[in-house]
């Protein structure tokens, strides 16, 4: 792309921890863009790392629910109101209105990035009156916005058929890096991600009673009070570890030293039915076997590489059983490790990136 845009994308999130917007970010810095990623900053947040592309995190008084998206959406408003932009690039519903109506204001293309089915979401779905709030801005913002992607397959279907827009796909996959991967240790049993309602976790710590490993935690969310409650209620406390949110490099680093690795997701809503997570990915590149859900788009992936143990829901027998296979199959094991390391040569960032670049492109070629 030999033309220079400004582009701005916005999330909710702490910006240290989004593989997904950084190598999106550092992709079109690359080519030649200006980008800025915006998000929001905590009491606890450390400083930003130093990228290629140019960072700004809003502070507010609120921290979480209703009045946290209020005033957010304010703030962010009024900042993107006195920025020169080319595009707008909104990052799940929960920044898509001021990212609307900037667009309007200023008369600039408009992208619409969805990592989730964000009003399938569990947190959202079972919860009546926000699923209401949330639907009626999907069903209004969505058809707004005719250019967009997503992450699988699957949800750029659902988006299709239910607001009849075509988005690409471009999946969360990472950076291919060559290295001579070992096992880790047999004894580490490896969850990462956000520990939040609907991944099944509190199944997933029950399950380890029959177990001889250890989970290591690394995440946060709304379900970790929870979750830490199982855990002490059932005496688990020297067999689940929590470790909290880690950077990228200090995730990859404890990542690497785990046998087996878990991505469950309960079917409560059909975010998590459609999902193709970014840990899924994570896990291949690290070249460590997984148990994940028997749901549309990991099947498809695994009956192409064989890279996982499927399992069809999350009682804890269930989980146990699955992950007891892998540690005591050493054939099979081995044999899902070996398909990891062929695998990620076909799904990495490297070949990805071509999406997203190509999808950009032919935006800024378009005449408005």
């Amino acid at each position: 792309m030999s033309q220079v845009k400004k582009i701005i994308f916005t999330v909710t999130n702490d910006l240290n921890y989004d593989q997904r917007m950084q190598r999106i970010c550092g992709t079109l810095a690359d080519a030649g863009h200006i980008v800025l990623l915006v998000g929001r900053k905590l009491k606890t947040s450390p400083p930003v790392a130093k990228t290629n592309y140019h960072q700004h995190r809003l502070a507010c008084w609120f921290n979480k629910g209703k009045l946290f998206y209020s005033e957010f959406n304010i703030r962010l408003f009024f900042f993107l109101l006195f920025k020169k932009m080319d595009c707008i690039c909104a990052i799940d519903l929960d920044t898509i209105l001021p990212c609307y109506y900037i667009s309007k204001l200023k008369a600039v293309k408009r992208v619409y990035d969805a990592h989730e089915y964000f009003s399938q979401l569990d947190e959202v779905v079972n919860r009546p009156g926000i699923y209401r709030f949330w639907h009626r801005i999907e069903k209004k913002m969505i058809p707004k916005f005719k250019k967009g992607y997503t992450v699988c397959d699957s949800i750029a279907e659902e988006f299709k058929k239910n607001y009849n827009v075509n988005y690409k796909v471009v999946r969360n996959v990472p950076v291919l890096i060559e290295s001579n991967e070992q096992p880790g240790s047999a004894d580490v049993i490896l969850y990462q991600g956000a520990v939040n309602k609907g991944r099944g976790l509190d199944k997933l710590a029950l399950a380890m009673k029959t177990v001889n490993a250890t989970l290591w935690v690394c995440g946060n969310g709304n379900f970790i009070d929870e979750m830490r409650s199982v855990v002490r209620a059932n005496d688990l406390s020297e067999k689940v570890i929590f470790f909290g949110m880690l950077r990228p490099e200090e995730l990859k680093k404890r990542t690497a030293q785990a046998y087996i690795a878990m991505n469950p997701f309960e079917r409560k809503g059909l975010n998590q039915y459609l999902s193709l997570s970014n840990k899924f990915f994570d896990y291949i590149h690290a070249g460590i076997p997984q148990v994940t859900m028997n749901y549309p788009e990991y099947k498809k992936i695994n009956d192409q590489f064989k890279i996982a143990e499927l399992i069809d829901d999350l009682d804890p027998q269930t989980i146990a059983k699955a992950v007891n296979r892998l540690i005591t199959n050493k054939e099979f094991y081995l044999q899902l490790r070996l398909n990891c390391l062929s695998a990620k040569q076909e799904m990495n960032w490297q070949k990805e990136k071509d999406k997203l670049l190509d999808f950009y492109k032919e935006l800024f070629n378009e005449q408005r």
